[in-house]
């Protein structure tokens, strides 16, 4: 049975139109990717509105090939952009040309591949991730979560800019490690800038062994800590195909919260969304 929803977390690609070296590395996501591809596997699951987060391209081009999209498929409602935000004058320009574009909701630069723990301190970094908050654009915060006590640290810098977690903080949920993942989403929810993605849970776990309770201690801490009004649905896809279809996640994640109350779900599942990024025509 269908239900309406906002997914905060979609991506699309085409390598005929941009490149995206990254997927060589997964090659069983590596082709095209559009709106139609999503509708044919999300079939009556589809959501009604949609946030697209940038996946590696330049991003004014990608920006624009969305903006595309969007023109084509008006449920794509925002996008949370590609930026540098360590670059100085080039991350004031970028941010300002950003703000040319009413899709453009916030940015996003990914902390999860860098090598240092504390890449995310430097200064120039800091200054960046302050400016997107000047220019009135919310923070996704991609990192892994040996990364966590860095974010947290940046995120107590940062205290005009709204941030948002993709993925939970990405957990080890394979090894079924908590600890010390608790400690650190504990102390990030206790700030009041950052909201949560309910997201990119499936890949952290085993791929092909995965379980709704497998996951369950995970989204049951994300809950108490961040509360169901600071928690957004992403549905992470083509990304989540490596562990299962659309579908399949969208039940589990329905699943892992069916003890809350209507307006907790209806919130996770469209309202927060709605809020965080400013989505227009949401109700």
């Amino acid at each position: 049975m269908s239900f309406t929803f906002i997914d905060s977390h979609v991506h699309f690609w085409d390598q005929r139109v941009l490149p995206y070296p990254w997927l060589a590395e997964v090659p069983a996501i590596a082709g095209p990717h559009t709106p139609a591809d999503l509708q044919v596997e999300a079939k009556e699951n589809f959501p009604a509105q949609i946030v697209f987060v940038e996946c590696g391209a330049p991003g004014p081009e990608e920006v624009q090939w969305v903006e595309q999209l969007a023109a084509r498929e008006p449920r794509i409602t925002g996008i949370v952009a590609k930026v540098a935000a360590n670059a100085g004058l080039a991350t004031t320009l970028a941010l300002a040309g950003l703000k040319r574009h009413p899709l453009v909701r916030g940015v996003r630069h990914l902390i999860q591949d860098e090598p240092d723990p504390r890449f995310c301190l430097t200064p120039a970094f800091v200054a960046g991730v302050r400016a997107s908050g000047a220019a009135g654009l919310s923070f996704d915060l991609c990192c892994r979560h040996h990364q966590l006590p860095a974010v947290v640290e940046l995120v107590r810098q940062c205290p005009d800019t709204r941030f948002v977690l993709d993925h939970c903080g990405k957990p080890a949920i394979k090894s079924a490690l908590l600890d010390p993942w608790r400690e650190h989403i504990g102390a990030l929810a206790a700030l009041p800038n950052v909201t949560c993605k309910l997201s990119g849970l499936i890949t952290e776990a085993d791929p092909a062994a995965w379980t709704v309770d497998s996951l369950r201690p995970y989204v049951d801490h994300v809950l108490a800590t961040f509360g169901p009004h600071r928690l957004l649905f992403g549905g992470d896809w083509p990304v989540a195909k490596l562990a299962g279809a659309y579908p399949r996640w969208l039940d589990a994640a329905r699943a892992l919260v069916s003890h809350l109350s209507p307006p907790d779900q209806s919130g996770i599942f469209a309202g927060n969304a709605a809020r965080v990024y400013r989505l227009a025509g949401a109700q």
